[in-house]
């Protein structure tokens, strides 16, 4: 699926992180969101490669990258850390700055390392979802309804960990084709490898902690962001499915402009699953604000 890409583990923050990297140009990273792995950005990595040096990662917790317990407080897994993972891997590869594009659980990761580390990244393009806070703060049925898992996640372990346990296969199916567009995005060898990834009891308890972390410790640091006034300061590209959830919830736009200085975007006639649902879309929206 990453024709020309080389494999890497890098250590960072710790753990092992798994990527892939190809192409040529200024640097790129690619981060992907739950239950997936770097493999969402099969269908458009290519494209990209010919105009970035692309580094896609499994985060930490996901994928082939390593997956630590928990902590009580569940810091490890923060979007503080996991952010943390990923300077270090751009560093390690030699790139001080770079831009991101981001999905998912990826994009607030992404959102975290923007505001923590401002000198490191040059330009932010996130991929359906908008602030954390936000998103708690207007929970509504049809949010809840649609990501049930997030209220799932959070449950204290091993009950999360031991029904998805029981039958990985189902949970994926359920989460990933129970959006707008049912499985169709997702090719066989992409969803393959998704399955293979959460058949491991560490993938499991690794997403549930990314959860517990997003309800808990990420509220907290957002928090501490809004009242001190810290905001991303780079450009930031905010695009999201009309037939998803995200734009019924909250207004997209004015949720990034409440935490970033420098906001544009729009919504995209697609689902959540935007690189794999409509790659085309996501390049001609993304590649001039990128570039």
């Amino acid at each position: 699926m990453f024709e020309g890409f080389r494999q890497r583990r890098i250590s960072a923050g710790g753990v092992e992180i798994n990527l892939v990297e190809g192409g040529e140009g200024p640097p790129l990273l690619l981060l992907h969101g739950h239950p997936q792995t770097h493999v969402i950005w099969h269908k458009v990595a290519g494209t990209l490669a010919g105009h970035f040096t692309v580094v896609a990662t499994d985060l930490r917790g996901y994928g082939d990258s390593a997956k630590p317990p928990g902590l009580p407080d569940h810091s490890n897994y923060s979007k503080r850390a996991m952010a943390q993972d990923q300077v270090e891997v751009m560093a390690a590869l030699g790139h001080p700055r770079f831009r991101i594009l981001a999905h998912d659980r990826g994009a607030r990761v992404a959102h975290r390392l923007a505001v923590d580390h401002p000198d490191r990244v040059v330009k932010l393009a996130t991929l359906d979802i908008a602030p954390t806070l936000a998103m708690y703060e207007h929970t509504n049925l049809a949010f809840a309804k649609s990501y049930f898992h997030w209220f799932f996640l959070i449950q204290p372990h091993p009950f999360p960990e031991t029904l998805i346990g029981a039958d990985p296969e189902l949970y994926l199916r359920r989460v990933m084709g129970g959006r707008s567009a049912g499985l169709a995005p997702f090719t066989d060898e992409a969803f393959a490898e998704y399955l293979r990834c959460i058949r491991d009891p560490g993938t499991v308890h690794g997403l549930c902690e990314d959860y517990r972390a997003s309800a808990g410790i990420d509220l907290d640091h957002d928090r501490e962001d809004l009242a001190q006034g810290r905001k991303v300061a780079c450009p930031l590209l905010a695009l999201w499915g009309a037939r998803g959830i995200v734009g019924r919830v909250v207004d997209p736009l004015e949720e990034w402009r409440r935490v970033a200085l420098d906001v544009r975007g729009k919504a995209l006639d697609c689902g959540h699953y935007l690189p794999e649902e409509a790659p085309g879309e996501v390049l001609a929206e993304v590649l001039p604000f990128l570039s």
